[in-house]
């Protein structure tokens, strides 16, 4: 199997995470593939009409893709159901847990695009204003109401870390840590794991 993308795409680390935590490491092949939100990259296309990393490509050659899809499918390869449950309380907990942290991803992503990557006489300051609360608010709930789910080693608090990491890469000025000692606690326990330390940002 191979994913492509970027390790700096928090998708992408999310998958690679995935993989090593599914024991699946020695059969995953990581294919940094360069993106720019303007152009398509055509080996991504071949995979993808989508053509967004991460894609995972199977060993049959079909394309799986997006990152949800490709967590699900590498547990589903491993049998490692510990990582999302069958029992329907806990896996659809782990799921939304998973969904939250991913949203709160994509809108780090898209504040990082509207702040870096568009032209300063065309970015939207309200819009960047919104995905910052987008953030706050995660990042406040994950702190009230989530320290139970995130003891355990699952797709959710895979993501959520990885989440933490792009914030800290990307938009360190948001101090996430003050106020949220549960959360802190959970991020540095989970940064010390093997799987996070085989994929660090860079």
């Amino acid at each position: 199997m191979k994913i492509y993308g970027d390790v700096v795409s928090p998708f992408v680390r999310m998958c690679l995470v995935t993989a090593h935590e599914a024991g699946l490491k020695d059969r995953v092949v990581f294919v940094k593939t360069s993106v720019k939100p303007q152009e398509v990259n055509p080996d991504l296309r071949r995979l993808s009409p989508i053509a967004k990393v991460p894609v995972l490509e199977t060993d049959h050659g079909h394309g799986v893709h997006d990152s949800r899809v490709i967590m699900e499918y590498l547990v589903h390869v491993s049998g490692e159901t510990n990582l999302l449950p069958h029992d329907g309380v806990k896996r659809f907990r782990i799921l939304t847990l998973q969904a939250m942290a991913q949203g709160a991803a994509d809108a780090a992503v898209s504040l990082r695009y509207e702040q870096a990557a568009r032209p300063e006489d065309r970015r939207w300051p309200e819009l960047q204003e919104r995905q910052k609360q987008r953030l706050l608010d995660t990042l406040d709930d994950l702190e009230g109401s989530w320290a139970e789910t995130l003891r355990e080693t699952t797709l959710g608090a895979i993501c959520t870390a990885c989440m933490l990491g792009y914030i800290d890469f990307r938009h360190a000025y948001l101090n996430w840590r003050t106020g949220r000692p549960g959360l802190s606690s959970f991020e540095k326990d989970f940064v010390a794991r093997a799987s996070m330390k085989a994929w660090p940002l860079t």
